[in-house]
């Protein structure tokens, strides 16, 4: 079969992943404490072509491509005012801790209710926990002091779904808890929309790669076909 189909369905392949994660994106670009992804592609590896009559080598050709690795970016983002007493963010690297029922992760979305128990809890119901990794007691006011959070620091953090990130805690500077505010999203709505634009380009493109090369399997098949022996 013509590599071309290989190649060109390859990099489609690849570029329905990077949709997904744009999609993604911009599904949270008002999600707080959001971070956004990047996808990185590379060559499966390249094949160098040569002349069979004389053996000199005339170039090479990408056999395929395939998405390398989704990286998270995790810089810390601006907070906004809320006003909302038990909304919090991070001002600076961290994460606050919450116990879920696979085990504790961490999350940068500060954005917590109280629970029927009294609990601080996420919006998924997982209690935050404090520096010690008890649970939080909202107070009588319906306020909690910033500094009964605990904030940790991760070592190759990763996400975990529902805002939540797994990772190893380590050391380092931990940034400080502001109440009545947000972590602004990570995601870039405008800069989404301009890379999918360009992923479906990309996509359309080799979609037409695959035609043109049928279309031309199609004539060489009917013309071999009425040559006379």
């Amino acid at each position: 079969m013509d590599r071309g189909l290989y190649l060109a369905a390859s990099g489609m392949l690849a570029e329905q992943v990077r949709q997904d994660q744009i999609a993604n994106d911009l599904a949270n670009a008002s999600t707080p404490g959001y971070k956004a992804d990047r996808t990185a592609q590379s060559a499966f590896g390249e094949l160098m072509l040569s002349n069979r009559v004389t053996g000199q080598q005339v170039g090479s050709q990408s056999t395929a491509v395939q998405v390398d690795e989704i990286e998270t970016d995790f810089s810390p983002q601006p907070a906004r005012e809320t006003g909302e007493p038990l909304d919090f963010a991070i001002v600076g690297e961290g994460f606050f801790a919450v116990q879920t029922d696979g085990g504790t992760r961490y999350t940068r979305n500060g954005q917590f209710t109280a629970n029927a128990e009294g609990l601080l809890v996420t919006a998924q119901g997982d209690p935050v926990l404090g520096p010690g990794g008890q649970t939080i007691r909202v107070g009588a006011g319906g306020q909690v002091d910033p500094r009964r959070l605990g904030v940790v620091t991760l070592n190759n953090p990763r996400k975990d779904g529902d805002s939540l990130v797994a990772g190893t805690p380590g050391g380092g500077t931990r940034g400080q808890v502001r109440a009545g505010a947000l972590e602004t999203s990570g995601a870039d709505a405008a800069r989404s929309m301009v890379d999918m634009i360009a992923s479906l380009r990309a996509f359309e493109a080799g979609q037409r790669v695959i035609q043109t090369i049928d279309e031309s399997l199609g004539k060489a098949a009917n013309t071999v076909g009425t040559l006379n022996g």
